[in-house]
């Protein structure tokens, strides 16, 4: 039977292509040598577990080390009940022993001891029984909370001295955060509130994405076992659209060879990764879903809101915005700003903030459209005019982000309007003060720049036509919509103040100014 691209839990070599992970986590070799305990926290989905069980199997494969990835999830029904939360968690470990580990280097029974301090007893006792030194890995460690998770770190930290004989030689907490930032308060108010549980580690490590040589890599998997050949733009294309996140590198493929292209003599190409984008942002699966939840979370929205209306973020704390990379739906560039962390999770966000706005819209006649099918700026114009005297109001009320709601209305009515036959593509960035907009359907592309008016500001005209230049000379367009959304207070209501302007950019394109 072929490999696949695997989309759900771990890796493995037989049935999925992959990429030797060790590669993504230099160092960890030399860590375990020198019997250091260490921390590798990443966002969800981007291959911690595969890269540490796959590191575990080969270290107890070449004979110098027992090692084993355990997880301490089932542990999480029991934030303050170490006892509880011990016995499910001992358990899980034997019964990941038994199918990770050959019988000779399966642990002993582990010994009874007082609650708060059977894993130390148990970790103990392996290492003593080992017939090599042991070395563990506790994956989804910051799933456990509160007094659970103290009491299990200060067991680490009690056994450490007795390494490598009578404790694990290496050890390795594995989970989304870095160790100081662990929670015990629910929803994540207060960290650990003690000093240093953990202070035994040597090194903080983190997984990174692929490279764009690493996707190609993992693509030509796929070639040399079936011929299909993905075509270099296409390779592009993908890393450009997932900035190399492995869950969406691996999803996406998955839609292209198993769903859209199944003739293994067609190349894929550019348009059959924009038809599989489409797919993956449409059906969300589980990983998406998961991260779209976190979109209500005040301190997400405290990152997300001003960098969808580009402002800057203000007095935010630190740990807000730690909190949002580690989850991995922002990232930081080169320079060090925060962006959405690639260009699907950017759509993803915008459409599910306005997808309660777009299953309140009503109908909409299509009059933007010529008799032949193409879109006409003017005509659509004139709808969207309407459209916003007439049901602005009440829409604005049903968004959820209140600084953005002009924005969200504005995109759920454009994707009414190309609705699966076109697209609309957004950027956004911290600190710009804008949105740019761009809509494809049937051959036209429309270029649209928002900007938001508030109290205690100047008009944003002359700025806006000024941005809008620049958006327009990089489309290679002469004309397009500056929407200037009025959010100062004691304004008359939107069916009086909505009005349309033309106006010329600096450099003498053409611009309808919309002022809302």
């Amino acid at each position: 039977m072929r490999r696949w691209f695997n989309t759900a839990g771990p890796c493995n070599p037989a049935d999925h292509y992959m990429l030797p992970p060790e590669e993504r986590l230099p160092g960890v070799r030399e860590l375990i040598d020198r019997k250091s305990y260490f921390v590798l926290h990443a966002p969800r989905q981007i291959g911690k577990t595969t890269s540490l069980l796959t590191l575990a199997q080969a270290l107890t494969r070449e004979g110098h080390y027992l090692a084993i990835l355990v997880s301490m999830e089932v542990g999480a029904p029991f934030p303050d009940d170490p006892g509880a939360a011990e016995l499910a968690v001992l358990a899980e470990w034997r019964r990941t022993a038994d199918w990770q580990l050959p019988a000779e280097l399966r642990p002993p029974p582990f010994p009874d001891a007082p609650p708060g301090q059977r894993i130390g007893a148990a970790l103990g006792a392996w290492a003593q029984a080992a017939p090599r030194p042991l070395v563990v890995f506790l994956d989804e460690i910051d799933a456990l909370r509160d007094t659970t998770l103290i009491s299990v770190l200060r067991q680490l930290r009690s056994g450490y001295p007795g390494r490598p004989h009578g404790f694990p030689h290496a050890l390795a907490l594995i989970g989304l955060r870095d160790v100081r930032d662990y929670k015990i308060a629910a929803g994540g108010g207060d960290r650990l509130g003690t000093s240093s549980p953990f202070n035994i580690k040597v090194e903080s490590l983190t997984l990174r994405n692929f490279t764009r040589d690493e996707v190609a890599a993992l693509y030509a998997q796929h070639t040399s076992d079936t011929g299909q050949v993905f075509q270099p733009d296409a390779v592009d294309r993908a890393v450009e659209l997932t900035r190399g996140q492995p869950w969406l590198v691996n999803a996406l493929a998955r839609q292209l060879v198993d769903v859209l292209v199944k003739d293994r003599a067609q190349p894929i190409t550019v348009a059959d990764v924009e038809r599989a984008k489409e797919i993956l942002i449409e059906r969300q699966d589980t990983h998406l879903d998961s991260l779209v939840e976190r979109l209500r979370e005040p301190r997400i929205r405290a990152v997300i809101e001003p960098m969808l209306a580009g402002s800057t973020l203000g007095d935010l704390p630190e740990d807000d915005r730690r909190f949002a990379v580690d989850l991995g739906l922002v990232r930081r560039t080169a320079e060090g700003g925060l962006v959405i962390a690639n260009p699907i999770y950017r759509e993803i966000i915008v459409r599910e903030l306005a997808s309660g706005v777009r299953d309140s819209l009503p109908r909409i006649p299509a009059t933007w459209l010529t008799p032949d099918g193409r879109l006409d700026a003017d005509r659509l114009l004139d709808a969207f005019l309407s459209f916003w005297r007439q049901h602005g109001e009440p829409l604005l009320r049903a968004a959820p982000y209140h600084e953005i709601a002009p924005h969200l209305v504005l995109m759920a009515f454009l994707h009414r309007v190309v609705n699966g036959g076109g697209t609309v593509d957004r950027e956004y960035a911290i600190g710009r003060g804008r949105m740019d907009l761009c809509v494809r359907y049937a051959g036209a592309t429309l270029a649209i720049e928002l900007k938001v008016w508030c109290d205690g500001r100047p008009d944003p005209l002359a700025e806006g036509l000024a941005q809008l230049d620049e958006y327009l000379a990089g489309l290679g367009l002469q004309r397009g919509w500056l929407i200037l959304f009025d959010q100062r207070s004691e304004q008359p209501p939107i069916a009086e103040r909505t009005r349309r302007e033309d106006a010329l950019t600096p450099a003498g394109r053409e611009v309808a100014v919309i002022r809302a």
